[in-house]
């Protein structure tokens, strides 16, 4: 049909849209009770990165109901972010993470509020950055070890829940810092140490099973000098149920969460899923050793 005669047709004009909480999240109730719904909306759950699994996150919790949200990433999407970040669209190229994701939550709940941070967490506005927040996500750049460090190390001091998930191959590797567990550092061990040996030790930290290392087809793809390895939004996603499920349990007091030296790991390719406990984190010996092969393996 004619462009002309779709043009003909007498336009017919809509009352705006009207948000209302209580309809906008009511299907979630049965899993939550109303009261614990009520609860969500008055809730501060900050992340850092808003790149493969941050922006997952973000919108994710929004959708629980969750009200109040602090959010950093200091980079602008590009190409090469369209294979797994929520945010990536040829019409959001270019544009502060932060920006885009900000307004995605504010569409799917308007009265929230998101308080903004494009030059990401840093010694500046660190103690702003997590000012009455209830629990932490981590959705950092894998290679981002000061930033990381710095950001656990503080949700340490100050009591402050923090969950991390790790994308790895088609899987999602899941640990726990909870106030008064092992700490982030405690686990990893990763002071002192070079750059790869600090990626050698988060990769075997969060899964000692590796499960997803059998699938690897191209492992020239994996070079931890240059900070690079190949990725999946499959995992991405994985990771934020996980990870959005285990806020869900500290937000609202109920349900078992598995703090570290605890680790899980499920594997959507293999159909496999792990859990390991390593008390003294890398220094349990099987870590010790498998930390102790990759180095060799590497040349490290």
């Amino acid at each position: 049909m004619p462009l002309r005669a779709l043009d003909s047709r007498p336009s017919r004009r809509f009352a705006a849209p009207r948000f209302d909480y209580a309809t906008a999240f009511d299907r979630n109730i049965g899993w939550l009770t109303e009261g614990e719904q009520r609860s969500l909306r008055d809730k501060t759950v900050a992340i850092a990165g808003m790149g493969g699994v941050g922006g997952y996150y973000l919108t994710t919790m929004a959708r629980l109901g969750v009200g109040k949200f602090r959010i950093a990433d200091l980079d602008t999407f590009e190409l090469a972010n369209f294979n797994r970040q929520y945010g990536a669209f040829m019409s959001t190229l270019g544009r502060p993470k932060v920006e885009v994701l900000a307004e995605m939550a504010a569409d799917i709940n308007p009265d929230c509020e998101i308080e903004t941070y494009p030059t990401g967490v840093n010694d500046e506005n660190l103690q702003r950055f997590f000012e009455g927040v209830d629990v932490y996500l981590d959705g950092l750049d894998a290679f981002a070890f000061p930033a990381r460090e710095m950001v656990f190390g503080y949700c340490a001091r100050k009591g402050i829940p923090a969950i991390t998930v790790a994308p790895l191959g088609m899987s999602a590797a899941l640990m726990n810092f909870l106030p008064g567990g092992m700490t982030f550092e405690q686990y990893f061990q990763l002071r002192g140490c070079s750059e790869e040996e600090k990626s050698i030790r988060f990769l075997v930290g969060f899964a000692p099973w590796l499960l997803h290392r059998g699938y690897l087809v191209d492992a020239t793809r994996v070079n931890l000098k240059e900070r690079r390895g190949p990725s999946t939004g499959l995992a991405c996603q994985l990771c934020t149920g996980v990870a959005s499920g285990e806020a869900v349990k500290i937000l609202l007091g109920r349900g078992k969460v598995w703090g570290a030296p605890h680790a899980i790991q499920f594997d959507a390719y293999r159909n496999r899923l792990v859990h390991t406990w390593r008390p003294g984190g890398n220094r349990h010996p099987l870590n010790r050793l498998a930390i102790a092969i990759a180095k060799r393996q590497l040349g490290i």
